[in-house]
């Protein structure tokens, strides 16, 4: 059991301290709103981020995130959705969601990473949700 956490500590340690910037260059950003972003680069590669993909996978720290056992984790954001889009000098997009969210820089270099391995972000992202009892929907006001 302490290998295992051990192993996934060194696999996520590696997978931060992995310079992004061999990723190949952005040639076309297109927003789709309210649900996703489609992004394509030099290498042929393309993908479609959905907005809640997006907004989980934020790189900014944001007051809507649950410390839960220490570990930082967005919930109910499944419906969540893309209002604009902002260009940040040659290397970025502030995306706005309608959660209000707006202070996350996504570099073209994150989002081919986010693109590149979306299926295990989310995945793990269900993951986590389910470990800590939360829900990808919003919680019902009573």
């Amino acid at each position: 059991m302490i290998a295992s956490a051990l192993r996934r500590l060194h696999n996520s340690a590696s997978t931060i301290t992995k310079p992004l910037s061999d990723s190949p260059r952005l040639t076309k950003f297109a927003l789709h709103p309210p649900k996703s972003v489609e992004v394509e680069f030099s290498d042929g590669t393309s993908f479609s981020l959905s907005a809640e993909f997006l907004r989980v996978q934020s790189p900014a720290a944001d007051s809507k995130i649950r410390s839960v056992g220490g570990e930082k984790v967005i919930f109910g954001r499944r419906h969540v959705g893309i209002m604009s889009a902002e260009q940040i000098g040659n290397y970025g997009v502030r995306i706005l969601f309608d959660d209000l969210h707006k202070t996350g820089i996504f570099t073209w270099d994150y989002l081919h990473h986010l693109g590149a391995n979306k299926f295990s972000l989310m995945r793990n992202y269900i993951k986590t949700l389910k470990r800590h009892g939360l829900s990808r929907d919003p919680r019902v006001k009573k």
